[in-house]
């Protein structure tokens, strides 16, 4: 990555590693849910933010591979304040279940983190019977994040500290079907395309995120929300496409971010005091950066909006 590592404004740059952007950030008293914390650059960002004193629920739908996690990350890190628990984003019950678990602890929540996806899979429909992408990168987290906003709310009036939603999107949604969100086409397999609905998927992301600050901003709400591109990493999200996997394994390590990369910029968007009151912003390598246009489409965002507080109803 050295040939792209130039730093941006930020001082970070494609090559800044998670714990390099969080360096000498104190996040003892911040409560942080990760979803997708059991793999790739989810626990990447569950150890760091743990290194840095946040508690961290790792919201995971393999069990056995969270609790590993878990483990590893308390050998390392003694005194490390990590929970594992259950979650899966194709199952409305699931997330409705997790949130109420979460709820009924009484714990703060000043971080949410909305790292879990899939790319450009075979067409499947969730265990709700919506196309297995949209539901599980977007419909999912809309709706775990809504299930868990009044605890938000609660925790930054109370606090007095700026609570933050972090969607990870990526640079994918460029590769968006041609109208952006197919409403009355997301379950229509004649059309369907891996990459497109994967596109429509982190379309989805940022839509939310900027939908999401603009209602914050509207009710003088003190939570940011923003969106990302982690960059090209290696991880197993390719694990569906057999050709770009082989090649991600291939050459990844020459071209590629890896995952203590990847992690960086969730992890600056989540801890770091630059982006402090910034929010309905998308980011990229530690630094602002412009979504395409259907992504900053406001009317889009408000669609979306409401076509997705239906589906989950």
């Amino acid at each position: 990555m050295g040939l792209f590592s130039r730093k941006g404004p930020s001082g970070f740059s494609s090559s800044s590693t998670a714990e390099e952007v969080s360096h000498g950030i104190d996040g003892t008293g911040l409560t942080a849910i990760v979803t997708g914390a059991s793999s790739g650059i989810g626990t990447e960002t569950a150890r760091v933010l743990a290194l840095r004193g946040v508690h961290v629920i790792m919201a995971v739908r393999n069990m056995a591979a969270g609790r590993d996690i878990k483990e590893a990350i308390v050998k390392e890190i003694p005194g490390a304040k990590v929970d594992v628990m259950e979650l899966d984003l194709t199952s409305m019950a699931s997330v409705r279940q997790f949130a109420s678990d979460f709820n009924s602890q009484g714990l703060p929540l000043n971080l949410l983190i909305n790292n879990a996806g899939i790319m450009a899979t075979p067409f499947m429909l969730s265990k709700d019977n919506i196309e297995v992408q949209f539901a599980t990168n977007h419909i999912g987290h809309f709706l775990l994040t809504s299930l868990l906003l009044d605890t938000m709310k609660k925790t930054a009036r109370e606090s007095s500290r700026e609570g933050r939603i972090v969607n990870v999107s990526s640079d994918g949604h460029k590769l968006a079907y041609r109208e952006g969100i197919r409403f009355d086409k997301i379950n229509d397999q004649s059309g369907y395309s891996g990459f497109g609905a994967y596109g429509q998927s982190k379309l989805a992301n940022i839509l939310h995120a900027n939908e999401l600050a603009k209602q914050f901003k509207e009710a003088e709400v003190n939570i940011t929300a923003n969106s990302l591109h982690p960059g090209a990493i290696v991880t197993n999200l390719t694990r569906y496409n057999s050709i770009l996997d082989g090649l991600a394994r291939m050459i990844g390590r020459f071209v590629l971010k890896n995952v203590q990369q990847g992690a960086a910029t969730t992890c600056y968007v989540a801890l770091h005091p630059q982006v402090n009151g910034i929010s309905g912003e998308y980011f990229s390598n530690c630094n602002l950066t412009k979504a395409n246009a259907q992504a900053m489409n406001v009317e889009l965002a408000k669609k979306l909006w409401d076509f997705s507080m239906d589906l989950v109803k």
